[in-house]
């Protein structure tokens, strides 16, 4: 099973796309991050998410489950807007691929791949090279935002550890 997680943001969405055999052993594949201009319009910024993981992304890696971290709603009601609307593109995107979709949310994906849904981002970094390998980190010569990208590997395997279906 080919598992393709997204930490949902409208500058920055990360991704990771992890693979299980029938063992449950757990490998990444990829994982990264699309990145959006800030001088953009909002609308040209929800075609470029949606481009990249419709066109790149998901036809690159034909996953068989897409699993997105669902909207935490914070003190900023204009971010949570801009968010909401970038998961809409995600959304249409696994929708025009076919792929069923599961969504956990940041407390739950924390607690299952770190151990507690209070676990700094530190902590899920740290579980997600102790699963994936150490191999796992920021990709050289790329300004990365390495958070986002080991965040949607934690949201795939969140998914994988709970036994999601499809699994194996």
């Amino acid at each position: 099973m080919i598992v393709l997680g997204i930490d949902p943001g409208t500058a920055t969405t990360g991704y990771g796309v992890v693979r299980t055999d029938e063992n449950g052993v757990m490998r990444v594949v990829d994982y990264g991050l699309i990145e959006t201009s800030k001088d953009d319009t909002p609308g040209k910024r929800l075609v470029e998410i949606h481009e990249q993981l419709a066109n790149v992304i998901i036809v690159k890696h034909h996953p068989d489950i897409f699993v997105i971290e669902k909207l935490f709603f914070a003190t900023n009601a204009k971010t949570a807007i801009r968010v909401g609307q970038a998961q809409g593109a995600m959304l249409m995107a696994a929708a025009r691929h076919n792929l069923e979709v599961f969504e956990y949310s940041p407390m739950t994906i924390k607690k299952v791949v770190a151990g507690s849904g209070r676990a700094g981002k530190e902590d899920v970094q740290n579980s997600v090279r102790k699963y994936l390998g150490q191999s796992v980190r920021e990709k050289k010569g790329k300004k990365t935002h390495f958070d986002n990208a080991a965040d949607a590997l934690a949201v795939a395997m969140c998914h994988i550890m709970q036994g999601g279906e499809n699994n194996g």
